[in-house]
């Protein structure tokens, strides 16, 4: 995927991992635009540069998406990739428990958010994107899409369902002019699930310049770290490691 003179749209682009792909996208020569729920951390994003563009918006809701689609094409007509980076990610979630209507709530927006707004955004943008001479939809998932962490269960199967999204979404576009690329990260030093959660993580700038290397030299399926040996594991691999890294969340 050639990173450079594009019109690029990701979600849940102000910080994290969606800024650091959104700051080399800039570096690159593509023009960028950010979505998010929080106009001050979209300011703050901007403020770091200038030239970024954004929305706030929020894919949570089917309106929220209809109305990011619409504005995104006609302010942006050569809008040409589209990055499903917006995510939230709870951990303690435990099944068993009795389910109030705000655990409920919360359950159904961590959904709707991580695996309904990539699926939505996906279907709006595709009649836009085939008209583009090269066009992209990029899906963030994760190592988790293939050993989950129990503690974090909805999170865990919404990124196992936007992989399986992914690998159709990329079948059924092959004869377009739409590549369809996943980013498979491990866990990265950034606030999702909570400030001070992932410190430990691969430090976020290191995922993103290896990540926008190998998307530049053409890879479709893009994973790091652990989450390279968790995509590329036998099932008998997977089990080992779903094991180990669930042996205390009984």
């Amino acid at each position: 995927m050639d990173v450079a003179s594009n019109t690029v749209l990701i979600t849940g682009g102000a910080s994290g991992i969606g800024f650091a792909l959104a700051e080399r996208f800039l570096r690159a020569g593509s023009d960028v635009i950010v979505c998010g729920r929080r106009e001050d951390k979209l300011r703050e994003a901007q403020s770091k540069h200038g030239e970024l563009a954004f929305h706030v918006g929020d894919v949570e809701t089917a309106a929220g998406r209809v109305a990011l689609f619409k504005w995104a094409v006609a302010e942006f007509p050569r809008l040409n990739v589209l990055v499903n980076n917006a995510g939230i990610q709870r951990r303690g979630v435990r099944l068993a428990d009795a389910v109030n209507d705000a655990e409920w709530e919360a359950t159904r927006q961590e959904i709707a958010i991580n695996f309904e707004a990539p699926v939505h955004l996906s279907q709006l943008f595709i009649p836009h994107l085939l008209k583009q001479t090269r066009a992209a939809i990029v899906n963030v998932t994760s190592g988790l899409a293939f050993a989950p962490m129990a503690i974090a269960p909805v999170y865990s199967a919404t990124k196992a369902a936007l992989h399986s999204f992914t690998l159709s979404l990329r079948h059924q576009l092959a004869e377009t002019p739409i590549q369809v690329v996943e980013i498979i990260p491990p866990a990265v030093d950034t606030d999702l699930g909570g400030a001070g959660i992932h410190t430990l993580g691969v430090p976020v700038d290191e995922f993103a310049d290896a990540v926008m290397a190998r998307i530049a030299a053409g890879d479709l399926e893009v994973a790091y770290g652990f989450a390279q040996q968790a995509s590329r594991a036998s099932r008998s691999e997977l089990d080992q490691m779903f094991s180990r890294m669930n042996q205390s969340a009984r």
